[in-house]
């Protein structure tokens, strides 16, 4: 038997276009070769169960080897095999019709694995690294012979009679020789770990099997102990601390999806790494980045998703576009809000424990998804710095006979950093007033949101003004100072600052607040915090556009506006450094002579 003719095509040389369009995902061969073999064995054993096929299944792992001296890599499988006629059926006659316009057409885009998987060229990605490809097969049909195929890069290929004695296929490379990178068995091996870990058949390679068929999103979470997903975490991301929790996804209606969703542990600076989540379709891995298909919050979770609604080579326009996705999109978000709101009123001790580590996601996913801002609002933590946590009725219930201004707004004060705000913390319990720890990389937009879905309610940081000013009272409080004397405190002070930008104003304020304070109001505070996120710089830096807040009530001052010119200098000289030190602004010689200053003084 011997037979030449030309592939079906309607372009004149297919395999140029091939390489030319997916060099950059050259590796994607194997994958696409792998697949096949895949197919052709769930096929047999479909038709097994059907009665269709009654030899004996028996083994059906795949092989994938090479030989570095012939320069071949083949993959074997005992799957359905093929006659020469299916040969000529599947292999010669390439859909292709158009090519010529849907070349023109993309040929400036980055989609290019869509090439691939519209027209089902996945066998024919093996000409990306091959110079000739050859297939051996013999067809499970009884009284089938072998056949040989060979195809050298051209559209010219030639059928012969095969040399294979058991039923299925061997695809055989002649690798190319700006390909010969592949002939390694370390690179042979990552792409298979990569793309083929969880396929479900066995996979050899070098005499080892390399894939787990049984992945444990294929099963069913009753049959899953905790220790499975632990398992199953570490299986996948060996370098990572355990995960808080995890979601189960098995879906079959009104698409299909399967999956585990880990919960990893997130720093307050927001350092994460996305691209953590890994797409297949029916176990065949596709890709790790899942924009798109996952909302964008839910990037900064791990572990992997399946559906066989979504192709093996998708592109971005595809992922954009499709219905199913979308409505996948809409599901994880849906699950994962749920996931949240179950262990919150099941274990609140629980969630509570973990929210320092959740927190910063879940004000992110409100943030960026209305929906999941609705579902979150119910169990989204405030946790105030004597370290109780509260959802926002809850708080807004506890301080609001205290923390109510003139305007029947309740404040809500707040430090961004505990550490270096103590003082002003302290000032504020000394009033009962309690202070909410807002300190993630995300809290100046949180705010922002939280304030614009609730009219009466307003945050302020603790240290942005003197507490009668965050939270204004009718009552007003008596000036201690003459006019004259109140001049004189706002002169001493001018030349203190001795910069015309910054306002000196002398207020009365309680006798419990700080003599002399820096104060930049809230709303500035706010935009400069959110300025930092996106890497910008406003403002020029705080010290451009502050006040000096003179407390007319407060002793000392009462005293230094009856000293002596030079005694009250140097007391509002050594009152301001406090101020600006307070504030974290004090330094370079004007800290060493403070602290000079302060030693001088013990």
């Amino acid at each position: 038997m011997q037979e030449k003719g030309n592939i079906s095509i309607h372009t004149e040389n297919i395999f140029p276009i091939i390489k030319k369009f997916l060099y950059s995902d050259h590796e994607i061969f194997l994958r696409e070769l792998v697949s096949n073999a895949i197919d052709a064995t769930q096929k047999l054993r479909r038709l097994g169960q059907l009665g269709e096929f009654n030899g004996d299944v028996g083994e059906t792992k795949i092989v994938v080897s090479f030989d570095k001296e012939k320069k071949t890599i083949t993959v074997s499988d005992r799957g359905l095999g093929m006659t020469a006629e299916e040969i000529k059926k599947y292999i010669n006659q390439i859909a292709f019709s158009g090519a010529t316009e849907f070349i023109e057409k993309y040929k400036d885009k980055t989609d290019t694995q869509q090439i691939i998987g519209h027209f089902g060229l996945g066998f024919y990605s093996a000409f990306m690294v091959a110079s000739q490809v050859e297939i051996q097969t013999l067809s499970y049909q009884a009284n089938a012979a072998p056949a040989r195929w060979i195809c050298d890069g051209s559209t010219e290929f030639e059928i012969t009679e095969g040399n294979r004695t058991d039923r299925g296929s061997d695809i055989i490379l002649h690798v190319a020789e700006d390909s010969e990178e592949f002939l390694d068995s370390y690179r042979l091996k990552s792409i298979l770990t990569k793309y083929c870990k969880f396929l479900p058949v066995e996979i050899e390679f070098e005499g080892s099997v390399i894939n787990n068929p049984q992945p444990l999103w294929t099963r069913q979470p009753s049959e899953l102990t905790n220790e499975d997903y632990l398992s199953f975490y570490k299986e996948i991301y060996p370098m990572a601390e355990d995960p808080l929790f995890w979601i189960h996804l098995n879906v079959d209606y009104p698409f299909n999806l399967t999956g585990i969703l880990y919960f990893p542990k997130l720093k307050k600076e927001f350092e994460f790494q996305r691209n953590k989540i890994q797409l297949y379709s029916r176990q065949v891995f596709i890709t790790d980045e899942v924009k798109d298909v996952v909302p964008e919050f839910l990037m900064l979770l791990h572990g992997v998703i399946d559906s066989p609604d979504i192709p093996l080579n998708v592109s971005r326009s595809f992922l954009q576009a499709d219905g199913n996705v979308k409505k996948i999109n809409n599901h994880i978000t849906k699950k994962v809000a749920d996931k949240l709101n179950e262990l919150f009123t099941q274990d609140r001790s629980g969630f509570e424990a973990k929210w320092d580590e959740i927190g910063l996601f879940v004000k992110y996913g409100m943030i960026s998804d209305e929906k999941f801002y609705d579902k979150a609002q119910q169990y989204c933590l405030y946790k105030s710095t004597q370290g109780t946590y509260y959802t926002l009725p809850e708080y807004q219930e506890k301080i609001k006979t205290l923390q109510t201004d003139k305007d029947e707004n309740v404040v809500v004060l707040y430090t961004n950093n505990a550490s270096a705000q103590d003082l002003f913390i302290q000032k504020a319990a000394q009033r009962s007033y309690d202070v909410l720890l807002m300190d993630t990389v995300l809290d100046p937009h949180f705010i922002g949101q939280i304030e614009g879905k609730h009219e009466k309610l307003r945050f302020k940081r603790v240290d942005s003004e003197s507490l009668d000013k965050l939270i204004e009272k009718e009552e007003p409080k008596a000036n201690l100072l003459t006019k004259d004397q109140e001049t004189s405190v706002v002169e001493i002070f001018k030349s203190i600052v001795n910069d015309e930008k910054q306002q000196v104003k002398v207020e009365q304020l309680g006798s419990d607040d700080l003599p002399v304070s820096i104060v930049l109001p809230e709303f500035l505070r706010r935009m400069k915090d959110m300025s930092a996120v996106s890497g910008q710089s406003m403002f020029g830096g705080f010290g451009d556009m502050y006040e000096v807040i003179v407390n007319a009530n407060h002793p000392i001052i009462a005293e230094l506006s009856q000293a002596a010119a030079e005694q009250a200098k140097a007391k509002g000289r050594y009152l301001y450094d406090i101020a600006l030190l307070s504030q974290g602004m004090l330094k370079g010689s004007d800290l060493s002579r403070f602290i000079e200053q302060s030693i001088t003084k013990a």
